[in-house]
C-alpha cells in the first residue's frame, strides 16, 4: 500500500517541529512544503537532510521520491 500525502505529512510533523507543512502527491511522488525554526542558518542540503532524518527508513521503504521545499518561518511570511 502507498502512502497518502496525508501519512507523509504526519511522518515529517512528528519527526519535526514544523509551524506549517503541506504535501501533495500521487502515492509513490511526493511535493512538500516545510516550515521550521530547525531550518534557521542551514544551507538547503542541510535542509533536506533534516527532513530526511525525520523520515527515517520511510525514505527508502515507502517514499520513491519527495521534492520539498524548505523554509523558516520568516522566510515563509516573506514568500508566502
Amino acid at each position: 500500500m502507498f502512502p497518502t500525502p496525508e501519512l507523509v505529512k504526519n511522518y515529517i510533523a512528528a519527526g519535526l517541529a514544523c509551524s506549517h507543512v503541506e504535501v501533495e502527491g500521487d502515492g509513490q511522488h511526493f511535493k512538500a512544503v516545510i516550515v521550521s525554526d530547525a531550518f534557521a542558518g542551514k544551507r538547503l542540503i542541510q535542509r533536506h537532510q533534516i527532513v530526511y532524518a525525520a523520515l527515517g527508513d520511510r525514505m527508502r521503504e515507502e517514499i520513491h521520491a519527495l521534492s520539498m521545499k524548505t523554509l523558516t518561518p520568516e522566510e515563509f511570511a516573506n514568500n508566502g
